[in-house]
Parts: structure tokens; C-alpha cells; sequence
């Protein structure tokens, strides 16, 4: 006897804590029930043989309405309950996440006399991203990415960026990412407002992300996959070097267009190797 419920999100992750409370066909309600970490409900309350209606809810989530039969056994088993992100928003479970290097990638792209273009990428890099629980907006992504360790598969060149002409890694080892805000922009895309710091230089920079969705991995943890885009101006950060070849031509572009493709490790460290 008694109520059963699994609280789900859409993409199938338990919603821990979600309150089911179950009124009679007169309004009155006979039981409120929590679920358990898992999302699982399981109520002994004998319940009387009849129709009922089972509400769900959540903070940070819509409520989820639906009816339920209490057979002569004085049991009702609901199933699965899926309740959808308040607005309709989409991101991850609320809580820590590490953004997993291995598994990610940091890449730029200028345009090379006018005509074709130079990929670069950084090697090095790490960061955190926390999904608030009650609010999304309020949720936090910070990043560092070592100066040094850019790679554009060409080693004079790569030594030209890492020198005072461009990054100049000895005196700015490290480029940093914080961010300030987010705005949802559809229901799986964002507009991550932060600061960047690069060259010495903190300009307010904005991220275009969509989130691309969770899943299990095979070491036993979740991984949320994000990809974002960005388009920077080198002489916002003091880089202005350049060389003009003949008929005005500049040898690299002043706009860099940033992708990050990134997969985050729930938790707040990343699993032993």
C-alpha cells in the first residue's frame, strides 16, 4: 500500500528532494511525500480506493500535475514524473561540475593575409562551472587557460605568439575567464556575460552557449557537454602588432574567433586517472 513515484528531468536525471502532494476529488490533501536522492518516492500512507490528483514540484522546475487511481489494495504507483526546468530552460543537474581537459578543446582562428586562415588552439587549461539550484541565471562558469601552451602547429610562429608582440606568456602566464551573469536566449542556449583577462588586459566579454546535453560515461560518472563561441578584437587587449605586406595587406587579421567545445565531469574534481 501506499505511493510510488520516480521524479525525472526530461533527459532522464533523477530531481532529488522534489515534493509529490496527493489531494482527494474534494481538494483535501492526504499525503505529501519527498523524494530521496535518487528521485525515487516511496510512501507507506494506505490511501482510500478512489481518483486523486498528484502534484509535483520542485525549486528551480514547473510543477507537474497528473491523476492517479487507488485501487482496493490502497496502493498507487504514479511511475515516472517529468518535470521540465522553470521557463522551460535546460542546462545540466544544479551543483559542481569540472570541466574535464582531456575531453575539451580551446581554439582560435584569425584570418592570414586576408585570403585563408591560421587555427591555433591552448593545450593547457582547466575550470569549474556551478548550476545554481533555484535560479539558473545565477550559476557560475570561471576558466584558466595557460598563455604558453597555444599551439598553431607551426613552432616559429608558435614562439612569435608566446613573445611580447602577442601574449607575451612571461609576464601574463595565465588567461582567465570569469563569468558575471547569464541570459537565456532559447531553451538550450545562453548568453554567458563574464570578464576576460588576457594580455594584462580585463575586458567584458560574452559567450554564445548551447548546451549539447548529459550522459553517463564509462568510468561511472555524468558528463554535461557545452559548446560556446566567441569573437574577440586583439587591439582590446593591447596586441597590436602587425605586419602590412604590400597593397595594404595586413599578415594576421585583428579579429579572433573563439570556439570552445567543452565536456564537464559532475563533481567537483576530476575522476582519478
Amino acid at each position: 500500500m501506499g505511493l510510488t513515484a520516480k521524479i525525472r528531468t526530461r533527459d532522464g536525471w533523477a530531481v532529488s528532494h522534489a515534493v509529490v502532494t496527493v489531494t482527494d476529488m474534494t481538494g483535501t490533501q492526504v499525503l505529501r511525500a519527498e523524494a530521496d536522492a535518487e528521485g525515487a518516492v516511496r510512501d507507506t500512507t494506505e490511501l482510500a480506493p478512489g481518483a486523486y490528483t498528484v502534484i509535483v514540484t520542485a525549486v528551480g522546475y514547473a510543477p507537474a500535475a497528473c491523476s492517479a487511481i487507488v485501487t482496493a489494495s490502497g496502493r498507487a504507483e504514479i511511475g515516472a514524473v517529468t518535470l521540465a526546468r522553470q521557463g522551460g530552460t535546460e542546462l545540466p543537474p544544479p551543483g559542481p561540475w569540472t570541466i574535464d581537459p582531456a575531453h575539451s578543446s580551446v581554439a582560435a582562428v584569425a584570418q592570414h593575409l586576408g585570403i585563408s586562415s591560421v587555427h591555433g588552439r591552448f593545450t593547457d587549461f582547466g575550470g569549474t562551472i556551478e548550476i545554481a539550484p533555484d535560479d539558473v541565471a545565477k550559476s557560475r562558469v570561471e576558466a584558466v587557460i595557460k598563455a604558453g601552451s597555444i599551439d598553431t602547429g607551426n613552432g616559429m610562429r608558435d614562439t612569435h605568439l608566446r613573445s611580447g608582440d602577442f601574449l607575451d606568456v612571461e609576464t601574463h602566464p595565465e588567461i582567465t575567464y570569469r563569468s558575471t551573469g547569464l541570459t537565456q536566449v532559447g531553451p538550450d542556449r545562453w548568453t554567458v556575460h563574464g570578464e576576460l583577462s588576457l594580455h594584462g588586459v580585463v575586458r567584458e566579454v560574452d559567450l554564445d552557449l548551447a548546451y549539447l546535453g548529459t550522459g553517463a560515461d564509462p568510468w561511472g560518472g555524468t558528463r554535461a557537454a557545452f559548446r560556446a563561441t566567441a569573437e574577440l578584437h586583439r587591439e582590446d587587449f593591447a596586441m597590436n602588432y602587425n605586419q602590412v605586406l604590400q597593397a595594404g595587406i595586413a599578415a594576421i587579421g585583428t579579429t579572433l574567433k573563439v570556439q570552445l567545445d567543452i565536456q564537464a565531469v559532475q563533481g567537483d574534481s576530476l575522476p582519478a586517472a
